[in-house]
């Protein structure tokens, strides 16, 4: 395409034909990938653009620039690009086209309607024409009523994922937050359960290295907490350091994403994802089928006679325990003991007994003789530490059992594995089985109510 045609933009289903060739091209931003830059060389990105005559798959557009700072700022997916003298290439069968830093240029626009069309963002080649507005105008009105269809992708719900796979995501941003100095972590939701992973650490080490009630180094605060959904399972996304700036004013709080090419993981037993300069973001309209999918499936969770029972325990819980608690006490999440408005309350959880502390049978009674120990517990929703005092103690093993026989039980909740001589198979990785037990919640601190926040465990005995 000779410079004097450069306001003549190719319709994108045109362009794919035109490999090896300079072309001009505008079109909605459907998907944003995330930066990457190399010391002593060039920065890059990526983006993926549709109209109205390639609306489904789009093509990739590979940007290349001295710095970051040169490369495309978006600040909406959604937004419109024009791009002038970008080359068409072809790899693996997929048409796309390259910014070439020497020769190419770029100019974003706002997706929303309006009298103003001036770019937010121009590359130093750029020069606006008066055709473009139109060109803009119709874009923009076209992607208003736009419905994208993506049978072709599929995305994975919370309780599906599995340890060191890379999947897409459709899940709603609760909250984002900087844990450590310039590391980053967002919190997502689909109102789902993740499944019960293994436990690999050893037991013996809880009081040196004990197993993390979170993967954020502090407790988040109240009103946060209490912001969060009490059920279904709410999953950290750490995202990588190289593209936080980039990526950080796409995850906005109480928004819906889609997020393709996450990699998920297993932290202390904690599910968590990963945010590198291979994730994509992918543009999700309010009404988008998998959002409303996603809304109604949870809707009919809430539905059920038994809502906050763990996915994953159905359909029943193991009876490890039974309870003396009046069965018409409610079922509760961790998420809802965290949030609970009263901070001395009585509850009744089906949780994972995780660690424990002490762990040998010998250790659990004190100088006194009553029992004394810290479980730690968990459900799809949070972590939090249980205390056995005294009585309760008394109540959890049956009275003051012979040695081997508290062992026994303790080992019950924690999913300890038992070959078949009998012996404690050390080296296996833990599955605690999902069992009841009845919390209460106290404070030590009448000032400080929320944050001396304290459980314990009563009203509950290990069966057999």
């Amino acid at each position: 395409m000779d410079d004097k045609d450069d306001y003549r933009y190719l319709k994108l289903n045109d362009a794919v034909f035109c490999i090896h060739q300079k072309v001009s091209l505008i079109g909605v931003i459907l998907e944003v990938g995330c930066y990457m830059e190399n010391r002593g060389s060039d920065s890059f990105s990526a983006l993926t653009i549709i109209d109205e005559s390639y609306s489904q798959a789009g093509i990739p557009v590979n940007f290349s620039a001295d710095s970051m700072e040169k490369l495309p700022r978006i600040a909406s997916i959604g937004d419109i690009i024009l791009l002038s003298h970008v080359m068409m290439k072809i790899d693996d069968g997929q048409a796309y086209a390259l910014f070439n830093k020497k020769f190419s240029s770029f100019a974003l626009y706002e997706r929303k309607d309006g009298e103003d069309i001036l770019p937010y963002q121009a590359s130093v080649r750029f020069h606006r024409r008066e055709p473009d507005k139109k060109l803009i105008i119709g874009l923009r009105k076209w992607f208003h009523s736009f419905q994208l269809k993506e049978d072709f992708i599929n995305f994975t719900l919370l309780k599906e994922i599995k340890e060191g796979q890379s999947i897409n995501l459709v899940c709603k941003i609760l909250h984002v937050c900087e844990i450590l100095n310039s590391e980053w972590m967002a919190f997502v939701w689909d109102g789902t359960d993740t499944r019960p992973a293994f436990i690999h650490s050893k037991l013996k080490n809880e009081r040196e290295d004990e197993l993390p009630l979170n993967l954020e180094p502090f407790r988040l605060s109240k009103d946060i907490l209490c912001s969060f959904p009490a059920v279904g399972s709410i999953l950290r996304l750490i995202i990588d350091r190289d593209i936080e700036k980039h990526i950080l004013h796409f995850l906005n709080a109480g928004k819906w994403v889609k997020m393709l090419n996450v990699h998920v993981k297993v932290n202390a037993g904690l599910w968590c994802g990963l945010l590198t300069h291979f994730t994509r973001l992918r543009y999700l309209p309010d009404e988008d089928f998998l959002i409303l999918e996603r809304q109604r499936s949870f809707g009919n969770r809430m539905s059920m006679k038994y809502p906050r029972l763990p996915y994953w325990c159905f359909p029943w819980t193991s009876g490890v325990t039974e309870l003396d608690c009046n069965n018409r006490v409610p079922f509760a999440t961790l998420m809802d003991v965290l949030t609970y408005s009263k901070v001395a309350a009585k509850y009744r959880c089906v949780v994972r007994v995780v660690a424990a502390f002490p762990c040998r049978a010998e250790d659990l009674l004190c100088n006194s003789g009553r029992y004394g120990l810290r479980l730690t517990l968990e459900d799809p929703t949070a972590r939090i530490h249980a205390f056995v005092y005294a009585e309760d103690g008394v109540k959890l093993f049956d009275g003051y059992p012979p040695i081997d026989a508290v062992q026994q039980k303790l080992n019950k909740l924690l999913g300890v594995v038992v070959t078949n001589e009998g012996m404690e198979d050390k080296n296996a990785p833990r599955n605690p089985p999902w069992v009841q037990f009845c919390l209460m919640s106290y404070y030590l601190d009448k000032n400080d109510q929320w944050g001396s926040r304290n459980y314990r465990i009563s009203m509950t005995k290990i069966v057999g």
